[in-house]
């Protein structure tokens, strides 16, 4: 009799302190945007280690950002389900009726979920995982309500996984890889690497919006002609005098967007790589800034990240279909052939096909959304860089952000004209008609 009153007493005991660690604000304090930010920072920090290529760095982080995204609006009325508005998702897991959920940590766990799936350094996400998910422990949730919520989140991220399966990227990995071509316009792997060319059928991926790969194709380039006064030959002499007439300030915006996530380095007879963060991290970077500029809630956080995130993913399909069209040869390859054995751009040449470029496609659309959230006039400061040794820059509007990223790759040397302003008008109508065709706010 004594020991089972000792057991009881002690279990009073326990209730008490328990009750007096649970917070009446969990729900609030489980939603703030911080654990957001800081998700998306360690999945961009892991897509770097990991070195994806721009393209599939994109795929990287569309789906972890969906589903972090139809978790919260499963429970907040003031927005919209992607279900129906992106191609193939059709339906997403409901909220048990009646029961009490932490959306902020049933958000943060689909997307770390979702993440998972789609790099390699699985245990890098595992360890923070278990890190954030002490803090929302010790913001004082029930243990139903945290054991619901981390149930419920990793059925979001068990949806979103299958339906991302769907979009043929596994089927593509056993494509064939480009082929080599004689003719002298088409493109050619580049030093010091000459790596095959990435992604040649990254078109095959299913959109998310975009009716297909080729409803925005943008204009061809210039027809390749090495006689001296041809459009081509000035604008490859354009290329040429960028970097052999630099000027400091070309050359820090093209250091600032370099954005190549795998750089070669041969000093003698060794070779080193530096990793950096892919051109899609930055505008996901960029679209922290804006919003943690602007105080948005975790509602407006995920919202902007999910529209970035949909842009930058759509925009790439959209280029690359029309890189390995044309299949154009790089400024790179002409020039030390026919012109200069002995010139380097000051980047260091991607190895896909020049038109259009990259940057000024994904860096417009991106430019497209955020300006749709937060407006034509957004002033910021773009410290995305700084981790990698670079000082921040400043810009008048995202506008403003995405033209100086279009131009830096002339700058650097690796692009023609044409290549990014067809590139800009390319990205602008693949980012107006996401805007025009997805709702995510009521």
């Amino acid at each position: 009799m004594k020991g089972l009153w000792s057991v009881l007493i002690w279990s009073i005991i326990s209730f008490s302190c328990q009750s007096e660690k649970l917070n009446p604000n969990y729900k609030e304090d489980a939603l703030h945007p911080a654990f957001l930010h800081r998700s998306v920072d360690r999945l961009t920090d892991v897509i770097v280690h990991d070195i994806f290529s721009p393209p599939v760095a994109s795929r990287n982080y569309v789906y972890p950002c969906i589903a972090a995204y139809e978790v919260l609006a499963s429970e907040n009325t003031d927005y919209t389900s992607l279900v129906g508005q992106l191609r193939d998702l059709n339906q997403v897991p409901k909220l048990e009726a009646g029961k009490d959920y932490a959306m902020g940590l049933a958000s943060i766990q689909a997307f770390l979920e979702t993440s998972k799936h789609f790099v390699f350094s699985i245990p890098k996400l595992e360890v923070f995982q278990s890190e954030i998910q002490a803090e929302f422990k010790a913001i004082g949730i029930p243990i139903d309500v945290y054991e619901r919520s981390i149930a419920y989140g990793n059925t979001m991220a068990k949806a979103i996984i299958e339906w991302a399966n769907g979009d043929n990227y596994n089927q593509t990995r056993s494509f064939p890889k480009y082929s080599i071509s004689e003719d002298p316009s088409r493109w050619a792997p580049t030093p010091p690497d000459y790596m095959d060319g990435i992604e040649p059928h990254w078109n095959k991926i299913r959109p998310l919006v975009l009716d297909s790969a080729t409803q925005f194709v943008p204009l061809p380039p210039t027809t390749f002609n090495l006689e001296e006064g041809s459009q081509f030959h000035k604008e490859l002499m354009e290329v040429y005098d960028a970097v052999a007439k630099a000027k400091e300030e070309h050359i820090e915006i093209a250091k600032f967007w370099d954005c190549n996530p795998f750089v070669s380095n041969v000093k003698g007879h060794i070779m080193f790589a530096t990793k950096k963060i892919s051109p899609g991290g930055h505008w996901m970077g960029i679209t922290q800034i804006a919003s943690r500029n602007e105080d948005s809630d975790i509602y407006e956080t995920a919202q902007a990240y999910t529209m970035v995130s949909i842009s930058l993913f759509d925009a790439f399909i959209s280029c690359w279909d029309e890189k390995y069209r044309s299949s154009l040869i790089r400024p790179e390859t002409v020039i030390n052939q026919y012109i200069d054995q002995e010139w380097l751009p000051l980047l260091q040449t991607p190895p896909f096909p020049e038109h259009t470029s990259g940057h000024s496609v994904i860096s417009t659309a991106s430019a497209v959304a955020l300006t749709h959230l937060y407006g034509p006039d957004f002033s910021f400061i773009d410290s995305t860089e700084v981790k990698f040794g670079l000082p921040p820059r400043s810009f008048a509007s995202f506008y403003a952000a995405s033209e100086e990223a279009a131009i830096s790759r002339l700058y650097g040397g690796i692009h023609y004209r044409p290549a990014i302003e067809y590139g800009v008008d390319q990205g602008r109508k693949v980012g107006q008609f996401i805007v025009e065709n997805i709702q995510l706010k009521d």
